[in-house]
């Protein structure tokens, strides 16, 4: 046995890594933007007029919510604010996190506080809080105690309380652009400090930029994991698409959920349905649910399209693309599928009308410009003795009193117009509608 010294491997053969350094956190981690300027992409966020970089220069930052794909840089962000600012940066994961752990935080950022030192609590994962664990947010926003700083990869009118939602700003993210991500891995390649002294080429960065769709840390991980497979004893390292193939041990798939192809699958798969082709639409669901999209997403989707483009033509839609989004909640994949495929095909089959969505947006436009329009005394409620001397209620006719449960009065404001913002078309039972509505209200609905 020889009596020099020996590096001592583990039990397994492997030596130990370096004591020193940071080289047992992952390159993404590594390299992570220290400054708004090393950011890669986001510029309508960190660019000269972008808010993010307004709020830092004036020294006040906001609560938000910061809604994008995987590796857009929500975390990154939140530690950029918080290291700018001098700010304490406190994180959790509300993964597994809890109530329990909420109040430590909030209790550390009242130490904190104490000693002068404002606390941003970063949240990954927000909307995987309950609605009693975001409410235990709500009073430390309002006190100024913490600047939260919440991190999804889901619609947060959906996932985040109300009350929780309208103390914070939404800002949304973007996946990383091909020129943005092939900045990242130049630069993170450039100034690790354990390949930056490597003369490293990547060959074929179509197919990494493919593999990573839009994720920086994808990109990053994916790089340093071929990197693994090169001996690093020569300075000039080529990775090319045999490395990564080996690497990544598969071809980078077509269908993302954080990458721009998600959206673009998701407008393919709603405008089959609209254009009434359930093969197409079936085609565009196995695609999402290949490439592992959450099913309560696409079934969300199907609950909006059902009164969107649907609407009265088929009452009953709607009816069953909620319950197809409880059988979703109720049963989870692989075998709700089978519950998404059934809505997807009588939504795609079912006759169309986007009349009530029309009708909507219309009445939005229209109500925004006579906020003044008072309502009539004859529609107003007389809870009270007082309002009824004053008149509340006086002159309505109740249309259960006439026959066909229907008498002709006005029920618009006062020197406004009736008209028709509602305009049912002829399919379906919106025809029905149609007719009936033209029967009791004459030339208004006779289009």
């Amino acid at each position: 046995m020889s009596d020099s010294p020996n590096i001592q491997s583990d039990l397994f053969g492997f030596a130990p890594p370096p004591k020193s350094g940071n080289y047992f956190q992952p390159l993404a981690e590594r390299v992570r933007p220290r400054t708004l300027d090393d950011m890669a992409g986001q510029e309508h966020l960190v660019g000269p007029s972008g808010p993010l970089r307004r709020f830092i220069s004036s020294g006040q930052l906001p609560s938000m919510i910061f809604w994008g794909p995987p590796g857009s840089g929500k975390t990154t962000l939140a530690e950029i604010c918080a290291s700018s600012l001098n700010y304490r940066f406190e994180q959790l994961s509300a993964i597994d996190s809890g109530v329990k752990d909420v109040r430590k935080a909030l209790d550390n950022a009242e130490k904190s506080r104490g000693a002068g030192l404002r606390t941003i609590l970063f949240i990954d994962e927000i909307h995987r809080f309950n609605k009693g664990q975001q409410d235990t947010l709500l009073h430390a926003i309002e006190q100024g105690l913490i600047v939260l700083i919440g991190a999804t990869t889901e619609n947060p009118s959906f996932e985040v309380n109300a009350a929780l939602l309208s103390r914070m700003q939404v800002y949304i993210l973007k996946p990383l652009q091909s020129e943005e991500l092939l900045a990242v891995i130049h630069r993170a390649l450039k100034e690790d400090k354990l390949f930056g002294a490597l003369q490293i080429e990547i060959t074929d960065p179509g197919f990494l930029l493919q593999f990573a769709g839009g994720d920086a840390r994808k990109a990053l991980n994916a790089v340093e994991t071929a990197l693994s497979l090169v001996p690093q004893d020569q300075s000039g390292i080529v990775l090319d698409r045999a490395v990564l193939e080996q690497a990544l041990q598969h071809r980078a798939p077509v269908y993302d959920k954080g990458g721009e192809n998600h959206y673009d699958i998701i407008s393919a798969f709603i405008k089959s349905m609209r254009g009434s082709d359930p093969d197409a639409a079936l085609f565009w669901l196995a695609r999402m649910i290949e490439g592992g999209e959450d099913p309560k997403f696409i079934a969300r989707r199907m609950v909006i399209f059902a009164s969107e483009d649907i609407g009265n033509a088929d009452p009953y839609a709607i009816t069953l693309a909620i319950s197809v989004f409880h059988a979703v909640e109720l049963i989870g994949m692989p075998e709700a599928r089978i519950n998404i495929a059934q809505g997807v095909t009588y939504l795609a089959s079912a006759a169309k009308s986007n009349a009530s969505y029309q009708a909507i947006n219309e009445a939005l436009k229209e109500a925004g410009l006579k906020q003044d329009l008072a309502v009539p005394l004859h529609l107003r409620n007389a809870p009270t003795k007082l309002m009824k001397q004053e008149g509340y209620g006086a002159g309505y006719q109740y249309p259960h009193s006439y026959p066909g449960h229907f008498i002709e009065q006005n029920y618009f404001p006062e020197g406004m117009e009736a008209k028709p913002y509602y305009r049912p078309g002829d399919e379906g039972r919106e025809k029905y509608l149609k007719e009936r509505l033209s029967q009791l209200w004459g030339e208004r609905y006779r289009l």
